[in-house]
C-alpha cells in the first residue's frame, strides 16, 4: 500500500513525466481537486480510472476513508488541479495521518509554477520564500506585506535577501499592485503569467507601470509575483 504525490502539468499537458504517467495508471484509485479536470488530463494520456474528490471542505471527513483504503492494501495516487501537490492545494491532512498510520509515501516530482517561474523571471535565486495567495481583503493584504517588508529589512541586515514568491488570481491582481505599491514604493517586480501554456508571459516592470499596463488590458490567468530587493 502506498499513497503517492503526483505533480502533474501546470499548463503544456507534454511536461507529464513518464513516472507520473506509470504510477496513475497504476494506483487503484485517484484522489483530485475536480474531475473534470483530472479527467481531462487522464483522457488525453489515455488511462480509465476511478477518481474521488479531496478540497478544503470534504478533507476532514475524507482522511479515515482513504486511510482504510490504503490499510486494505491498496495504492491511491494523489494530484492537485495542475503542478505539484499541497502547495497552496488540499492533502496535507491526509499526509500527516497517514505518517501516523505508517502508510508509506512516495512523492512524484515534476512541475511547480513556483520554479517554473523563478528559473526564467531573472531575478536571484539562491534564496527564495514562497507565501502562497495572500489574504483577500485590502487591509490584511496590507497588513501581511508591511509584516513582509519588515521581514525582510531584517533579512538584508543579515546580508540575506531571498526572492519573495507568490500567487495571485486575476481578479484580485489590480488590488495586490496597489498593496504592493503602497507599501514597497514604485518597485520593479516581475510578473509571470499562463505558464507554460499558449499565452505565457512575463512582464518585467515597476508597479506603476504593470498597473497602467492591467488597467487597459484585463487580467487573465493564473498569475505569479516576484518580488526581490537586490533587484530594486
Amino acid at each position: 500500500m502506498s499513497l503517492y504525490i503526483v505533480s502533474t502539468p501546470i499548463g503544456n499537458l507534454q511536461d507529464i513525466t513518464l513516472r507520473a504517467i506509470e504510477i496513475l495508471k497504476s494506483s487503484d484509485l485517484i484522489l483530485c481537486e475536480d474531475t473534470r479536470v483530472t479527467g481531462g488530463l487522464l483522457y488525453h494520456l489515455g488511462i480509465k480510472k476511478e477518481m474521488q474528490v479531496i478540497n478544503d471542505s470534504n478533507e476532514e471527513t475524507k482522511i479515515y476513508e482513504m486511510l482504510k483504503y490504503l490499510q486494505n492494501g491498496k495504492n491511491i495516487a494523489l494530484v492537485s488541479d495542475a503542478g505539484t501537490p499541497l502547495i497552496s492545494d488540499p492533502g496535507f491532512k491526509l499526509i500527516r495521518e497517514a505518517i501516523k498510520k505508517n502508510i508509506k509515501i512516495v512523492p512524484i516530482p515534476g512541475p511547480s509554477s513556483i520554479t517554473t517561474a523563478l528559473c526564467t523571471a531573472g531575478v536571484p535565486t539562491d534564496k527564495f520564500l514562497y507565501l502562497g495567495f495572500l489574504p483577500d481583503s485590502y487591509e490584511k493584504k496590507k497588513n501581511t506585506l508591511l509584516r513582509l517588508n519588515d521581514s525582510l529589512t531584517s533579512l538584508s541586515s543579515n546580508k540575506l535577501s531571498p526572492t519573495v514568491i507568490f500567487f495571485e488570481s486575476p481578479h484580485r491582481l489590480l488590488k495586490t499592485l496597489d498593496a504592493l505599491q503602497e507599501v514597497f514604493g514604485d518597485i520593479e517586480i516581475v510578473v509571470a503569467r499562463e505558464l507554460t501554456k499558449i499565452y505565457e508571459e512575463f512582464l518585467r516592470d515597476k508597479l506603476s507601470l504593470l498597473k497602467l499596463h492591467f488597467e487597459k488590458s484585463l487580467p487573465k490567468g493564473e498569475f505569479v509575483i516576484l518580488i526581490n530587493s537586490k533587484t530594486n
